[in-house]
């Protein structure tokens, strides 16, 4: 949905990573990865945050729950972390040898 529907310039190269629902499926925290600079980063947040509401609706007509769960976006930085740690260790192998 958020490729495919969303219109927004600064949603681009955006993939989620993990979504928490809280236990009363009121709250759902969606944690994403964007390929980009800091600046794309913070644009796509924004994009995100704003798109929340048209992402809201569109699942409210595809899910049958009760209540829709409330949207937050935050940036996973996991990956991003992980990339560095491996390049490190690419870097102490090629020394060692």
């Amino acid at each position: 949905m958020i490729l495919k529907e969303l219109k927004d310039p600064r949603i681009r190269f955006v993939t989620v990573t993990q979504v928490e629902v809280s236990p009363d499926l009121r709250q759902a925290r969606v944690l994403y990865s964007v390929v980009g600079s800091e600046t794309e980063q913070e644009e796509c947040q924004e994009g995100l945050a704003s798109a929340s509401g048209f992402i809201r609706g569109r699942l409210g007509r595809r899910l049958s729950l009760r209540y829709v769960p409330e949207l937050s976006f935050k940036y996973d930085s996991s990956l991003t972390t992980g990339a560095r740690v491996t390049s490190l260790i690419k870097e102490l192998t090629a020394e060692e040898e």
